[in-house]
């Protein structure tokens, strides 16, 4: 957990903020460096809300230390919005914060998408909220992120700085906490070139084999569909990202990683990139949380030997563990180039396309190696979040289940599995998937970006360092859009409307983010998602789990993550559709077996 522990007496303070949480155990002995660190903080933050007034006054407005509906600040702080009665810019409206600490009360609940929805109906396009100094903007219409996001990107396109998840555990070179400028440019060309659109169609036979073999462990395991979808996407990314094939369960992979551990149940890459993805969101994160030296960077100092820095002793072994995820595939990639026996991939392409190397081969094998590593973990848990989300819808709504699966039936007909050339005859079923997304929403606030300068957008001053959050939530839950927003209804696709509302109703223009920061993997993502739902349809019945005396057994259905909208695994069966279907799934090419 992101937390300081001392075995003395201890003084428990606690700050919730979207996707952070701080957690605070400090002993007496070390109350006077706190007290000593926060009395420069305020300071710090007097100066920078007298700057902000500043700039506002610069901006052609007044200050308002009370807005009519947005926020007051009494103290000094940086929370003045609303109306501010002169004509003049003001910061957007939002939650009436608290004197000093700011809107540290609207920033307890650990799914804040949901206040922040009820903040998009009362407060309009944009919801501002200020914490410790932390400006917060929320926007919550297409209008704004597109406006902000997209065509303001060179302001809006920066990330926030992590001490500990960046610079401590390794993860700064990371595309999600790589910083707006050369680098992350570089980063994106060479995801852009490898997985834009019109490159998609030469991973399909990767998508198809993984697939199937998805299917097959979904026919042997039914219960057991969360570890298989995660391995699913595991490998499915492995291979595209490297050209690795990962061993089957239960078996022996050839390579492995340099610790030398390998386990006769579970591929080395694969157990290798769980363990990185599990230190990334379980422990680095915490659920969504952060780290007291991200609000205090000084600590990063600490000696450490002293009482409380054993957070650094941490970061040193998560560090180690994920810079062996950066380094042991891309070598194996290289080694595998070098020998001639090597299978496409998105490395092997970029290593072989002299056009984005530039001059500098060094740098361009950096920006590669560190590309790559990102992939996998930005890919599993929106994959895993999609399609455990799909299996509930299906399960709650059989009639939609039922007519999708009699659409499949007569275009592929019971003799194939589904393929990509089938999906522009099957509107029904793109509906479900379009329906899908929207209704699970798999990242309903996206990752923070950050304002590189002071902006003014509808008369609103937006103060340089804000973060800004995606509200997707409240998006794909518009009514004036998708009227009965919170129902699950795929048909609402397929209803005629004008050019404009269809473009300002495809779910994909909002789920995957906005901007320069914008999911690079997305179509290839789309595609995988797509396949496994259709291919799942076409040969499996899914239903509510029956015990033993024939009683349907309800659901448990919990959401606990604070980033992913991924639900806790719930009771359900699924069956192959007649012997048929099962003898194709049997039949079909397999990745492992």
């Amino acid at each position: 957990m992101p937390l300081l522990s001392f075995p003395l007496p201890s003084l428990p303070l606690s700050l919730t903020l979207p996707t952070l949480d701080l957690k605070l155990e400090l002993s007496p002995a070390l109350l006077a460096l706190l007290s000593l660190s926060v009395s420069l903080f305020l300071f710090q933050r007097s100066r920078a809300a007298a700057a902000h007034r500043q700039r506002l006054l610069a901006c052609g407005g007044g200050y308002s230390s009370r807005g009519e509906k947005g926020n007051s600040d009494s103290n000094g702080g940086v929370g003045g919005n609303g109306n501010n009665g002169n004509g003049g810019v003001s910061y957007p409206p939002g939650p009436k914060p608290l004197p000093i600490l700011g809107n540290v009360r609207d920033l307890t609940a650990k799914e804040l998408w949901l206040p922040a929805e009820g903040w998009a109906r009362e407060f309009g396009d944009i919801t501002y909220l200020h914490v410790v100094g932390i400006s917060l903007v929320f926007l919550n219409t297409p209008e704004a992120a597109v406006d902000l996001l997209d065509r303001r990107g060179g302001v809006y396109s920066d990330k926030p700085g992590f001490v500990m998840a960046g610079e401590l555990c390794g993860c700064k070179n990371m595309v999600a906490f790589t910083p707006y400028g050369d680098q992350s440019k570089r980063q994106r060309k060479l995801l852009h070139k490898a997985l834009s659109a019109p490159t998609i169609p030469q991973y399909h036979p990767l998508l198809t084999t993984n697939t199937h073999a998805l299917l097959r462990a979904l026919v042997k395991t039914p219960t057991s569909y969360i570890p298989h979808i995660r391995r699913y996407a595991g490998g499915l990314t492995l291979s595209v990202i490297y050209g690795y094939q990962a061993s089957a369960p239960g078996t022996k992979a050839i390579h492995a990683p340099a610790d030398g551990k390998d386990p006769e149940d579970e591929d080395p890459f694969i157990r290798l990139a769980e363990e990185c993805v599990n230190i990334l969101s379980e422990k680095i994160a915490s659920g969504g949380g952060v780290w007291p030296v991200d609000v205090l960077p000084a600590l990063q100092y600490l000696p450490d030997w002293m009482p409380g820095a054993g957070f650094k002793r941490k970061a040193r072994e998560w560090k180690r563990k994920m810079e062996e995820f950066a380094d042991a595939p891309y070598e194996y990639v290289r080694s595998s180039i070098k020998s001639g026996n090597y299978k496409p991939s998105f490395c092997s392409m970029l290593l072989d396309d002299p056009s984005v190397q530039g001059a500098d081969r060094e740098r361009f094998e950096f920006d590669l190696k560190w590309s790559a590593n990102s992939m996998y973990s930005a890919s599993i848990d929106t994959t895993i979040t999609a399609v455990s989300q799909f299996i509930l819808a299906m399960m709650l709504h059989p009639e939609a289940q039922r007519r999708v699966q009699a659409e499949i039936d007569a275009v592929v007909g019971t003799d194939r599995l589904p393929t990509f050339e089938d999906r522009e005859k099957m509107p029904y079923m793109e509906a479900v998937y379009q329906e899908t997304l929207r209704w699970a929403v798999p990242v309903p606030l996206n990752l923070p970006h950050r304002v590189m300068e002071d902006d003014v957008y509808k008369g609103m001053f937006i103060p340089k360092g804000s973060l800004v959050f995606g509200n997707i939530w409240a998006m794909l839950r518009n009514e004036e859009i998708y009227p009965d927003a919170h129902s699950f209804k795929p048909e609402r696709f397929l209803e005629e409307c004008s050019p404009e509302m269809a473009r300002k109703r495809d779910v994909t223009k909002y789920v995957f983010g906005f901007g320069r920061r914008q999911c690079p993997g997305q179509n290839l993502v789309q595609s995988s998602v797509w396949l496994v739902m259709v291919s799942m349809l076409a040969t499996l019945n899914i239903s509510k789990a029956v015990d033993d005396q024939g009683n349907v057994v309800e659901p448990e259905i919990k959401f606990e993550n604070p980033i992913f909208r991924v639900p806790n695994k719930f009771n359900c069966d699924m069956r192959p559709r007649s012997p048929k279907a099962l003898s194709l799934i049997e039949q079909a090419d397999l990745l492992s077996a």
